[in-house]
C-alpha cells in the first residue's frame, strides 16, 4: 500500500518531534541551562513588556480623555504628539505618587521606629504585671515570671552587632555588590526604554505581529490566536485597573475609620494595607497583621478593636466593593479565584498570586466557549442545562 505525501510528511514530523523530545529528556540539564541562558538574554525585554502593559492601561485612559478625536483628525501634529504627551503625563503621575507616598511614609516610619523602643520598654513591664496578677496562685509560674528581664539596651546592642557583621561581610564583597547593582540598573533602563518604545509604537508593532501570524499560520488559526490575545489583554487590563482601584478604596477606608476612632498610626497602616491589598484574597490580612502588631505595642485593647474593624471593612469590601470593581472585569467564580491565588503563590510567590487570577480567567472563558460549542454540536442548549 502506497502512502500519500501528506501522510509521509506527518510521519516525518512525528519522528522529528519524538527525536527532539527524547533528546530533551536525555540531556535535560543542558536544555535547562540553555533555556536559562536564553531567558537571561531576553529578560530585559520581558520586563519591558510587563512595564509597557502596566503603563499602557492608564495611558490609554489619559489618551482617550485628552485626545478623543485625534485619530480622526487629519492634522499630523495632533496625532504625532497625542501619545508622547499621554505617556509623559502618566510617568509624571506615577513618579508623583511614588514620591508623595515616600514623603508621607518615610517620616511616619521614622516616627514609628523612634517610638517603638519606648513603647516596647513600657509594654513588657505591663505584660509582666498582668501575668503576675493572673498567676499569683501558682508559685512555679511566678518564679519564672520574676526571672524574666527585658533590657532594651541589650536588644539594641545585639541589633547593632548583627548589622555590623552584615556590613563587614558586605564590604568584603563590595565589587560583587557594585557589579550586581550596576547590572540591575542597566537591565531596568533597557527594559524601561523598550517599554517606552513599545507604547509609542504599539499600533505599528500590532500590525507587524498580525502580518507574522497570517504569514506563518492559516487564516482561521491566526484569527483564533488574535481573539485569545484580545481576551487576554482585556482580562489583564481590567484586573489590573480593578485591583489597583480596590486597593486605593480599601486603604482610604482604613485611614478614615482609624482616624475617626483615634487609632494610632492610621495613615501608615492605611498605606500598608493598600499596598498589601494588591495581592488578592490574602494580601490585606498581611497588612492587618502588621497593623495589629504596631497598635498592640501601644495599646493592646485597641489592637483587638482594630481586628474587629478590619473584619467589618473586609466584609464590606468583599461583598460590595470587590465584586463590582474587580469581579466583573475578571469574570471568575470565587472558588476559582481562591484556587488561582493558592496555586500561583505556591509556584511563583507574590507575583504568581497577581498573575494567576487573570490567567485562570482567560482559561475559564476559553474552556467555557469550548464546552458551549461541543454542547451545541450535540444539539443541546447550554442555557437549558440546570
Amino acid at each position: 500500500m502506497e502512502l500519500s505525501r501528506e501522510i509521509i510528511r506527518e510521519i516525518r514530523r512525528l519522528i522529528v518531534f519524538t527525536a527532539i523530545l527524547f533528546l530533551c529528556l536525555w540531556k535535560h540539564e543542558v536544555v535547562f541551562a540553555l533555556l536559562g541562558g536564553i531567558f537571561h538574554v531576553i529578560f530585559p525585554f520581558v520586563l519591558g513588556g510587563a512595564i509597557a502593559f502596566v503603563l499602557g492601561v492608564p495611558m490609554n485612559h489619559v489618551e482617550k480623555r485628552l485626545f478623543p478625536e485625534y485619530k480622526r483628525d487629519h492634522s499630523r501634529m495632533m496625532s504625532r504628539f497625542a501619545r508622547p504627551v499621554s505617556l509623559v503625563i502618566v510617568l509624571f503621575l506615577l513618579f508623583g505618587i511614588i514620591f508623595g507616598i515616600l514623603f508621607v511614609l518615610l517620616p511616619q516610619l521614622g516616627e514609628t521606629f523612634s517610638n517603638l523602643g519606648d513603647s516596647v520598654q513600657e509594654f513588657f513591664p505591663k505584660v509582666q504585671s498582668w501575668a503576675e496578677k493572673l498567676f499569683h496562685n501558682n508559685d512555679e509560674i511566678m518564679e519564672r515570671i520574676e526571672r524574666i528581664e527585658f533590657d532594651w539596651d541589650k536588644v539594641t546592642d545585639m541589633g547593632l552587632r548583627f548589622l555590623r557583621r552584615g556590613a563587614s561581610s558586605m564590604v568584603g564583597s563590595t565589587m560583587l555588590v557594585v557589579r550586581e547593582i550596576i547590572s540591575g540598573l542597566a537591565v531596568f533602563f533597557i527594559a524601561f526604554a523598550f517599554a517606552c518604545y513599545t507604547l509609542l509604537q504599539k499600533e505599528r508593532l500590532k500590525i507587524q505581529g498580525k502580518k507574522i501570524l497570517y504569514a506563518f499560520m492559516p487564516k482561521g488559526k491566526a484569527e483564533a490566536v488574535l481573539e485569545v490575545l484580545s481576551l487576554t489583554h482585556y482580562t489583564f487590563s481590567g484586573f489590573l485597573t480593578g485591583q489597583c482601584l480596590e486597593a486605593v478604596i480599601l486603604g482610604c477606608m482604613f485611614v478614615i475609620m482609624m482616624t475617626v476612632f483615634r487609632f494610632p498610626y492610621a495613615l501608615l497602616i492605611g498605606i500598608i494595607i493598600a499596598f498589601t491589598a494588591l495581592v488578592p484574597v490574602f494580601g490585606a490580612f498581611v497588612g492587618c497583621a502588621v497593623g495589629v502588631f504596631l497598635i498592640f505595642i501601644v495599646n493592646p485593647a485597641k489592637a483587638v478593636l482594630f481586628v474587629a474593624l478590619f473584619l467589618v471593612l473586609q466584609q464590606i469590601e468583599g461583598n460590595f466593593i470587590y465584586p463590582h470593581v474587580v469581579g466583573n472585569s475578571v469574570g471568575l467564580p470565587s472558588i476559582w479565584v481562591l484556587a488561582s491565588v493558592s496555586v500561583g503563590g505556591t509556584l511563583m510567590g507574590v507575583v504568581g498570586m497577581l498573575i494567576f487570577i487573570p490567567v485562570a480567567s482567560v482559561t475559564y472563558a476559553l474552556f467555557r466557549e469550548i464546552i458551549y460549542l461541543l454542547l451545541k454540536k450535540r444539539g443541546m442548549n447550554p442555557e437549558e442545562i440546570v
